[in-house]
């Protein structure tokens, strides 16, 4: 696997963090940098850490994980989207206010529901024989800017439309979780 081809996969990795992290962007009122690169450092070592891990234990442990991992991702992403729209629907000030602390259980459901595609990738790139190391800092990187870049752009928008904006963003997690599921039902294939 090339440099462009590692890229590519990486990219397309990221995408589901990516739009959390924006999700994350539009709660906070103002933008708390460290709040930002917090989300965006656990995206990142997450979406390195499963690529490893399937890499690791090569196909043994996936015929474990494929048949659910789709839904355990809707299940919390469908949790977290609900929670967001409740919130933004009962004008909660204090869950607002929730919206600006970060949650590390809910980070690492976030994290976890959008990084269990690259376990099934680092299967793969035990299969292809791929340089392990080199394959998952790409990836991690890669989440990390994408996420980070996430949480800024969605703090731009959410900051001018807090409460429409927090509905979007519950939808929005939803949304990704019901694709995750219908990708991995043969439904939609994208």
């Amino acid at each position: 696997m090339g440099l462009i081809e590692l890229f590519l996969t990486g990219v397309g990795l990221s995408m589901d963090a990516f739009a959390v992290a924006v999700c994350k962007g539009l709660g906070m009122r103002r933008i708390n940098m460290r709040h930002a690169f917090v989300i965006a450092l656990f995206f990142g070592v997450f979406q390195a850490l499963m690529p490893l891990i399937g890499w690791a234990l090569g196909s043994q442990f996936a015929a474990f994980v494929e048949p659910i991992g789709h839904w355990i991702a809707f299940g919390l992403l469908a949790i977290i989207g609900g929670k967001m729209i409740w919130d933004a629907v009962h004008d909660n000030a204090e869950a607002m206010d929730d919206a600006e602390k970060l949650s590390i259980p809910e980070l690492i459901m976030l994290a976890i529901a959008t990084s269990i595609d690259a376990f099934a990738v680092g299967v793969g790139f035990a299969l292809l024989q791929v340089d392990i190391v080199f394959a998952v800092c790409t990836i991690g990187v890669i989440t990390f800017v994408l996420s980070l870049a996430g949480v800024v752009i969605g703090n731009q928008f959410g900051a001018r439309f807090e409460k429409p904006a927090s509905i979007a963003g519950g939808i929005v997690l939803i949304l990704i979780g019901i694709k995750i599921l219908l990708e991995h039902m043969g439904v939609l294939a994208l």
